[in-house]
């Protein structure tokens, strides 16, 4: 499966999580299946989201579709997110 991983500034966390959840079901119709949301140490509202999603075409057609950019300024993304299409290399443990 295909991966997008993103990284951006919000201005408030919290408030970007309830619109982030809101938009769970629009989410998961463009064909994310999972998402992990991690922060910087040092600043909650610098965010990596880090996407699993059924195609790279979906990913890409949904990360530019007009819903999402409303919904990241209804959010308070501060800037312009750092976008990066995955596809799965090795996985190990040591």
């Amino acid at each position: 499966m295909p991966h997008v991983l993103i990284r951006h500034k919000v201005e408030d966390y919290t408030k970007w999580k309830s619109v982030f959840d809101a938009h769970k079901a629009m989410r998961k119709a463009g064909g994310e299946k999972t998402y992990h949301i991690f922060h910087t140490t040092d600043d909650p509202n610098n965010l990596v989201l880090l996407f699993e999603w059924n195609s790279v075409d979906n990913a890409r057609r949904f990360l530019e579709s007009q819903e999402l950019r409303q919904a990241m300024k209804k959010a308070g993304v501060k800037d312009q997110p750092d976008i990066y299409f995955l596809k799965e290399g090795q996985q190990g443990s040591v």
